[in-house]
């Protein structure tokens, strides 16, 4: 008995040892709990943030269209708070392109001076190519020069080797201009030999002056000159009657070739054979472009990994911060935004949508949701047989003509970013009758999405609508893009007042243009690849070649179209 007693009595004092041990142990894990919680968020900020970024995973599909709350129910068919027609502009019957020379505007044979020959080499995607194009023919009028069938880019980021005649028709490119400016296949020989032309670059958006000043002097030394990396190297402002050729090359005599044509225009009936009406989409959601934008698009560490290693491809591109690009306005809309976007605005779920794209980011998990919304998804390589898109597969800028053209010919285009394609075909779109072209406003757009699990659905689509007024390609739309003049060509805009007397009055857009003798738009500066500013004005002060000035590399190229 007494031995028991001392073995209990051992153990009680052995555990009473031990007690002081527990409690720090205790007393230090509470410690780390409450200091992880004191760093970690808040439930709500964490909620906020899976809301804004997660839609590709969480949002819960019932009779094929997205559910995201109980309060905010996507409806299957569109209901517009507004009277807006669909598939037309309100005002477009009263407005028509108009890009005829006037009796002031001599004729090509009048004002070309013999032995004065120019040369362009474009730069970029087939449509900054194509802008690259249309300035040549004006630059080469306002130097009373011969121009040389221009020479595409075949050493950009689209490693296309595409010649000009490949994919635009050469005969009526020289024909249908040459009252405005004499063209010609290549440049004369000499002696037996090709001239050898002088090469040199001009500041961006140069206007007459700049020209008569940077080039004009060139031609007393050397009969030919080439001008390099020729995009945006014209400015907006022109006097009238450069603007109105400026149309006339790019809406008349910019033809594709008949290859092109056909193929494009099967694709097109195809589309119309699906439906009455069809929306085109040119999504730009490639790999590339979302590194690019430095956004964060809900897709967690492998989605940051994936576009972060592209991303590094680019030295001079900044660490970027996502909420404050998106905030911006800087991030194209995801899929699914897009497809809420058009829901709002009206458009049902047995609309047909053709998307122009490359390679989609995610593949068809990313196209899931704008699916759900739209079931009736196309591209070319859905309505197009393999064998059929043979003979332009290896070729990108034979590609993006196909999409050119069928987003063209829809009966609504939609760009998810403002790039050279997006702003050529606006424009395209408005001096052909003003068709229906959507423009996402994503600085305000952010919001509503941002916000929208906690909204109803009528509360989503009145606010969508009201902040989609102006970016819609309406005539009288205050502020359609930034000035682009390929986007907004007011010039070659004619509006009538009743449907049987036109009058050549210009439409108020909000966007003048000046006939200045100065430009300050050509002194606008540029960013070199090293990240460095430079000022074209000290280049036309000092006479510095402006060759030797580092441009915008591929980073720019890959974006613009």
């Amino acid at each position: 008995m007494d031995n028991h007693r001392r073995r209990h009595t051992h153990k009680h004092n052995r555990f009473r040892h031990l007690i002081p041990s527990i409690s720090a142990i205790s007393g230090a894990i509470l410690l780390l709990y409450c200091f992880l919680s004191f760093l970690a968020p808040s439930p709500d900020h964490l909620h906020q943030f899976a809301q804004h970024h997660s839609s590709f995973h969480h949002n819960a599909i019932d009779d094929d269209t997205p559910k995201f709350s109980s309060v905010f129910k996507v409806p299957s068919s569109g209901k517009m708070i507004s009277d807006r027609n669909l598939w037309s502009t309100n005002m477009s019957k009263f407005y028509f392109g108009c890009s005829n020379a006037s009796s002031r505007f001599p004729k090509a044979q009048a004002v070309t001076r013999p032995n004065r020959y120019l040369l362009i080499a474009t730069s970029g995607g087939l449509n900054q190519q194509r802008t690259g194009i249309t300035d040549a023919v004006v630059a080469a009028r306002i130097l009373n020069a011969t121009l040389v069938v221009p020479k595409l880019d075949k050493k950009s980021f689209w490693k296309d080797a595409s010649t000009f005649s490949e994919i635009f028709d050469v005969d009526w490119f020289i024909s249908h201009l040459s009252r405005d400016v004499k063209i010609i296949r290549e440049l004369p020989h000499k002696g037996g030999r090709k001239w050898s032309p002088y090469s040199t670059r001009v500041p961006r958006k140069c206007n007459e002056r700049c020209y008569h000043i940077r080039v004009l002097p060139l031609f007393s030394k050397k009969r030919a000159v080439q001008l390099s990396k020729f995009d945006y190297r014209l400015s907006n402002k022109l006097e009238t009657e450069f603007q109105k050729l400026r149309c006339r090359v790019n809406y008349h005599a910019l033809k594709f070739t008949a290859p092109i044509i056909e193929m494009g225009q099967t694709l097109v009936n195809r589309m119309r054979n699906m439906g009455k009406h069809f929306v085109a989409l040119h999504l730009r959601f490639e790999p590339d472009m979302l590194a690019f934008s430095g956004c964060y698009y809900g897709g967690g560490e492998k989605e940051i990994k994936e576009l972060g290693k592209i991303r590094k491809r680019w030295k001079t591109l900044h660490i970027s911060d996502p909420e404050k690009e998106r905030r911006q306005g800087r991030c194209p809309l995801t899929p699914e935004e897009v497809g809420l976007m058009l829901r709002a605005l009206g458009y049902d779920k047995d609309v047909h949508i053709y998307v122009a794209s490359g390679e989609v980011y995610g593949g068809n998990e990313t196209l899931a949701p704008l699916r759900a919304l739209f079931p009736n998804i196309h591209s070319k390589d859905t309505i197009a047989t393999k064998q059929e898109l043979e003979p332009f597969s290896s070729f990108s800028s034979r590609m993006a003509a196909l999409d050119f053209m069928v987003c063209d010919q829809s009966d609504v285009f939609v760009t998810n970013n403002n790039g050279n394609m997006a702003k050529i075909l606006a424009g395209r779109r408005r001096y052909f009758g003003h068709k229906p072209t959507i423009r996402p406003n994503t600085k305000k757009l952010n919001r509503v999405f941002l916000e929208r699990e906690n909204i109803t659905w009528e509360e989503f689509s009145s606010r969508v609508e009201a902040h989609q007024i102006g970016f819609m390609g309406e005539p009288n739309e205050v502020r359609p893009g930034r000035g682009e003049f390929h986007e907004n060509p007011t010039s070659c805009i004619c509006e009538q007042t009743n449907k049987t007397k036109p009058t050549d009055r210009k439409i108020n857009t909000g966007i003048f243009e000046a006939d200045e003798v100065v430009d300050p738009e050509m002194y606008e500066e540029d960013e070199d690849e090293d990240g460095m500013v430079v000022s074209d004005l000290q280049y036309l002060v000092n006479g510095t070649n402006v060759d030797g000035v580092g441009e915008e590399n591929e980073l720019e190229e890959l974006l613009s179209d």
